[in-house]
């Protein structure tokens, strides 16, 4: 009996030796669904050593290792996969993305740059390129790139949110009005909107405005306000 189990041990651990590339990338997949992303990030590296050119694998890791919010990691595997597929504009998305969550804004910028070039040249250019672009920017520069989010995808609240927060900081209360009501026609719970619109009206010496946007965001659950509001408005 004790010579059976051995045979079996043996039996297994060969086994799992002979494993393919592919079927620990298949594993690791499976692994990465039911969020076992250790045991994903296991077997994507089993299927790297393998074959260091497995562009699959290098990509998955990378997004497993953004989700851990390992973002220097995510980096290095993106980087990789880029250079196994120099066009892979998922990858390079996801690089930038990256690099943005660590504040390396430039470093962002400029992925993003090669994005919408690139995404262009393919007749294919999203939104998502430019108003993540425009977050890692300020001023007119990151307005311009909110601007052509929008006109590609009319319909995103986030985008005309934050065009209005460039503007409202460049004191153009007026537009920064115009852009939050926007935001809130299309998402009609969005708080921070309506807190936002407020602080524009405020600058406007529309009190009156400004506290009754104020009070709506509070209704909506932004209670950061409550004391502001308190002491502001009747």
């Amino acid at each position: 009996m004790k010579n059976i189990l051995f045979s079996l041990a043996l039996l297994v651990s060969f086994s799992s030796f002979g494993q393919t590339a592919e079927e620990y990338f298949v594993t690791a997949e499976e692994k990465a669904i039911e969020l076992d992303f250790s045991g994903a990030i296991f077997d994507y590296s089993k299927a790297i050593e393998l074959d260091p050119n497995y562009f699959k694998a290098w990509n998955s890791r990378a997004i497993v290792k953004m989700r851990l919010e390992d973002y220097y990691g995510a980096i290095t595997d993106f980087t990789k996969a880029i250079e196994l597929d120099p066009n892979h504009l998922g990858c390079k998305r996801g690089r930038a993305t990256c690099k943005y969550s660590l504040g390396d804004y430039k470093g962002a910028i400029t992925d993003f740059d090669e994005i919408i070039k690139l995404s262009h040249s393919n007749n294919e250019p999203i939104a998502f390129d430019y108003l993540h672009r425009g977050r890692a920017k300020s001023g007119l520069d990151a307005i311009a790139d909110y601007s052509k989010a929008i006109e590609l995808d009319p319909n995103d609240s986030l985008v005309y949110f934050l065009r209005g927060g460039e503007k409202n900081l460049l004191d153009d209360y007026y537009a920064a009005i115009a852009d939050f009501t926007k935001a809130i026609e299309i998402d009609p719970n969005f708080a921070i909107a309506y807190s936002q619109r407020g602080s524009a009206k405020a600058g406007l010496g529309d009190i009156n405005g400004a506290c009754a946007d104020m009070k709506k965001a509070i209704k909506l659950g932004n209670n950061t306000l409550v004391k502001l509001v308190a002491l502001n408005c009747n």
